[in-house]
């Protein structure tokens, strides 16, 4: 099965296919869509996955028929880690030892599952922290960019 993706997506590629960035379903697509304050994914139409980020290809049933899908940002936390040591660009917008941020999982309500920053935890106390509680997404801005978060 494998294979048969690996040759199908160079056929594509090497058949007229547009580079990622140029692509619907990018990364770089993906990442703009948040700069622009919206998360976007894609739902296969032949057998209904839906995909976050977005993808050319259905993970599920190797389809290209895909189109795009808007979420609405509500879900729940489904895991997450409380860091302490974050790294340099954490440390840079004031987390660390004593301010320390979480990390987590969110499982949204349309199905997919993100890993984002979680705002709003009381991080002084981590074991008050409920897998499950209800989260809606944020957008964080630091300097010129905009990043994917969830608020308690």
């Amino acid at each position: 099965m494998w294979v048969g993706l690996v040759r199908h997506v160079t056929f594509i590629f090497l058949n007229g296919g547009k580079p990622m960035n140029d692509k619907k379903f990018s990364s770089s697509s993906y990442f703009q869509t948040i700069q622009d304050k919206k998360i976007i994914g894609s739902k296969c139409v032949d057998c209904g996955a839906v995909h976050l980020p977005p993808r050319e290809i259905c993970a599920t049933c190797l389809s290209e028929n895909m189109e795009e899908v808007s979420f609405s940002g509500k879900g729940e936390l489904a895991a997450y880690s409380v860091i302490y040591v974050p790294p340099t660009a954490m440390i840079e917008a004031g987390f660390g030892r004593d301010n320390p941020n979480v990390a987590g999982i969110v499982k949204l309500v349309e199905g997919p599952m993100i890993s984002a920053q979680i705002v709003g935890l009381d991080t002084k106390n981590p074991a008050e922290i409920k897998i499950g509680t209800p989260l809606k997404a944020t957008f964080v801005e630091r300097g010129d960019r905009v990043f994917l978060a969830f608020e308690a």
